[in-house]
């Protein structure tokens, strides 16, 4: 029910069906990008959902991971993201038990935002594959999507709620991080400063959901300034 009530609401504040049809398009073709040199240097895991795999940019190389890979090309890089996945779904991407890793960096969040996880059992689902992450590793990254509500895929009144539900899965996120001693990622930015509403067209893939190219060179800066990664 929640799911028809998300859609309905989607059409009624003018998302087009063009919009819809260039997502569709855009995961069609997204592939997480992988890295596995002979002798590797850092050992670094990457979970999540559409972000993760990179889904918006022209190809793996331009995404969080590829950019990574091209900085780091001594570092093994294991992504498991899944298009569509939410916190809930992230401990399905772990992999087998003994398996360690230097880094965990989940990228993840903009499903539960979008497909109304309620905050209880997203505040749950973020502190279990934190705590779960911390048994593969001895550094997790936790780096929620920025403001969702922004994207140009939302409109009015639509776009404030979302930003709203924006605003408590980072509040989840970086309370999590908190108590397991992970880092937490802040991409949040209001609309009046945020560069994905400043500079839509380049920040921006063709859905107006997902990073383009652009908009994944700013998080992997991010990323770099505020977790050393």
């Amino acid at each position: 029910m929640l799911l028809g009530l998300a859609a309905t609401a989607l059409l009624s504040a003018g998302c087009t069906v063009s919009r819809l049809q260039a997502s569709a398009e855009l995961i069609r073709r997204s592939e997480p990008l992988q890295a596995r040199p002979r002798a590797p240097t850092h050992r670094l895991l990457i979970l999540g959902d559409s972000t993760a795999v990179g889904t918006g940019a022209s190809s793996g190389r331009t995404s969080v991971a590829g950019l990574i890979a091209a900085e780091h090309p001594d570092w093994l890089i294991v992504n498991r993201g899944t298009d569509g996945a939410k916190f809930a779904a992230l401990p399905q991407q772990l992999p087998p038990a003994g398996v360690r890793f230097d880094t965990v960096l989940i990228l993840c969040g903009g499903n539960d935002v979008i497909r109304l996880t309620g905050e209880d059992g997203l505040r749950r689902s973020v502190r279990e594959i934190a705590e779960r992450s911390r048994n593969l590793a001895p550094r997790v990254i936790l780096m929620p999507p920025g403001n969702v509500g922004s994207a140009p895929f939302f409109y009015a009144p639509l776009s404030w709620w979302m930003s709203s539900r924006a605003r408590m899965l980072h509040r989840a996120v970086r309370e999590a991080a908190a108590a397991t001693g992970s880092v937490y990622v802040n991409l949040y930015s209001e609309p009046e400063v945020d560069p994905f509403v400043l500079d839509a067209q380049r920040m921006n893939a063709a859905d107006g959901l997902h990073p383009s190219d652009e908009g994944y060179v700013l998080w992997r800066a991010v990323l770099k300034a505020q977790a050393s990664l």
